[in-house]
This record gives structure tokens, C-alpha cells and sequence, in this order.
């Protein structure tokens, strides 16, 4: 098995600690890892911004660095869903087909594909878990609150696993943070609002830190608990999971 490591730009930019972690914690359970230098932004902000029309080069471009890989894996719930709703070609729709059918997001490969059920990690902290609306509505990483069902969750799962975690019970456990790509610049004040609220609900409830599988969301928050000086840390999932003693 051979994985294509798929890095989001904002993620190389700003996290590139969440990058490495995501590679070193793929490295420990024996996956053959790639990444490939050439790859750029997948396009997802054009898309979300109406502009689709204008992701060729960005679709062109993510089919030739990753149609080789058995599998294509990414520690972004928002760019995973990016690439499997709409990642297109009119020159090649198979191949285009193919690479959205095997992209996933990290937490769903690690319980998916890969099936762990044992994780050689040691975090001591009390953790939030934020579900970032793509993960939770779009890749269904979890279950929906509002749903009669069953509840799951693949990131509980994984984070369970770790020696000295203590998971916080949340009051809103799947509400938005507010942060929507370029909704928290046209409408800064509902954002704002909507992520304080988050911030809010985890501190009330004793967390150390705030993980999620979606960077964004965190990027967001963190500039929250910065402005306000807050002792509550924002840390990706993978940089949890990849953590020993």
C-alpha cells in the first residue's frame, strides 16, 4: 500500500507541525508514504466562492500528482470533501472518478482503512473535540445530534486510545465554530459570536485543549483564545495521536 500524503495549503503554511505529525503517525503504522512536491491549493476556496468554473489547472493538477497512489490522505476534513464532491475532468472523468473514490481524510483512513484499534500514544491532558461541519456533515465522521440514531464517532474512537486523554464532555458537542471559509470575513460578527460560543462551552467544561480534524476550524478559534489570552490550546488531531511520552 502506497499513500499519496495530500497537504492543504493553509495547513503547509500555517501548521506544518499538524503535516508532519500526520506523516510520522502514518510512518509508525507501517504505511509507504509519498509526498509529492509539486502539488498546490485543491481549489475549494474558488469553489466555495462560486468560481468552480475556474478549478481546472487546480483539478488538472491534483489528478497528476496523486492518480498513482493506492490511496490519497489528507489531514483536512474540508479538503477531503472538496476532492470528493467535486473534483472533475472532461479530458479523463475515470481517473477523476478513481482519485475521489480513494481520498480520505486522516481519522476516517486510520479507522476505515487501516482498522487500528491500538495507538502507541500518551497525551495527559483533558482534550474538547470540536466536529468541524465537514467532517461531521460531510464525510459523517460522526454522528449528527439532531439524527434518531445510533451514535459513533471514528475521532472518539482514535482518542480513546490514547494513555491519559481524558475526553470533556461538551454541552453543544456539533456546533459550527463560525469560521466557513469566507463566511468569517462577510460576516465577521456572526463568526466571531459563533466561535466564542464554542470557546466558551469547552472552557466551561475544563478543557486543556481543542482538537479537531479541520485545521480551519481551529485557525479559527485559536485567534479567539489568543486575542483573549486564554491558557486553552487549539491542536490538531494528528499532533494527539502522534504524541508519546
Amino acid at each position: 500500500m502506497t499513500v499519496g500524503l495530500f497537504i492543504p495549503c493553509y495547513v503547509n503554511q500555517f501548521y506544518p507541525q499538524a503535516a508532519i505529525a500526520t506523516l510520522q503517525l502514518l510512518q509508525k503504522l507501517g504505511v509507504g508514504v509519498v509526498y509529492p512536491p509539486k502539488q498546490t491549493c485543491c481549489g475549494q476556496p474558488m469553489a466555495n466562492s462560486g468560481f468552480e468554473h475556474l478549478t481546472k489547472e487546480c483539478n488538472d493538477l491534483f489528478m497528476e500528482n496523486f492518480a498513482r497512489f493506492d490511496y490519497i490522505v489528507a489531514p483536512s476534513a474540508s479538503c477531503v470533501l472538496h476532492i470528493r464532491d467535486h473534483l472533475h475532468s472532461a479530458d479523463d472523468p475515470a481517473q477523476a472518478d478513481s482519485i475521489r473514490s480513494k481520498t480520505y481524510e486522516l481519522v476516517e483512513f486510520l479507522t476505515d482503512v487501516l482498522n487500528i484499534d491500538n495507538l502507541k500514544a500518551w497525551f495527559p491532558h483533558k482534550v474538547g473535540l470540536h466536529q468541524s461541519c465537514h467532517g461531521l456533515r460531510g464525510l459523517h465522521l460522526a454522528q449528527m445530534s439532531e439524527l434518531n440514531a445510533l451514535p459513533f464517532s471514528k475521532p472518539v474512537r482514535l482518542l480513546n486510545m490514547v494513555d491519559g486523554l481524558e475526553l470533556v464532555d461538551l454541552d453543544r458537542p456539533d456546533d459550527c465554530c463560525g469560521f466557513g471559509g469566507t463566511f468569517c470575513v462577510a460576516e465577521e460578527a456572526v463568526s466571531v459570536k459563533m466561535g466564542k460560543d464554542r470557546v466558551q462551552d469547552h472552557q466551561r467544561n475544563g478543557a486543556d485543549y481543542i482538537t479537531s480534524v479541520d485545521l480551519s476550524c481551529l485557525m479559527h478559534l485559536e485567534g479567539i483564545l489568543q486575542r483573549n489570552r486564554s491558557g486553552l490550546k487549539a491542536l490538531h488531531i494528528a499532533e494527539i495521536l502522534n504524541s508519546t511520552r
